[in-house]
């Protein structure tokens, strides 16, 4: 009857496999993951701080409007609060304009050699 147990240089083969394999999930997953998270943070602030900065902006230009103009007084008094949405619209537009979708990861086709 023949041995069908495996060898010691059969078990190894496996254990060397097993560890490869692991090795490569860990490589493809976490690795991808930590670059999303630091790329997400990095968005999520730079999109907090220039909103701010237009609703700053966009407040100072209605003061501004608002106080520095006698052409908006009484019955005009609306028009300040129209010019500012209009110019908040236009930021918006521009914004989403410039909008790519953006990858994470390589792009296909160019892999590293």
């Amino acid at each position: 009857m023949p041995d069908t147990s495996p060898s010691r240089h059969e078990s190894a083969s496996i254990g060397v496999v097993v560890d490869l394999v692991r090795d490569y999930a860990k490589q493809e997953t976490l690795g991808p993951l930590k670059g999303a998270g630091r790329w997400l943070a990095l968005g999520a602030a730079g999109a907090v701080f220039i909103g701010l900065g237009s609703v700053f902006v966009l407040i100072g230009v209605l003061r501004l409007l608002q106080t520095e103009t006698s052409a908006f007084d009484g019955g005009w008094s609306w028009v300040p609060y129209l010019i500012v949405l209009v110019a908040a619209a236009i930021v918006a537009a521009i914004a989403l304009s410039r909008v790519k979708k953006a990858t994470l990861g390589k792009e296909p086709g160019h892999g590293s050699r």
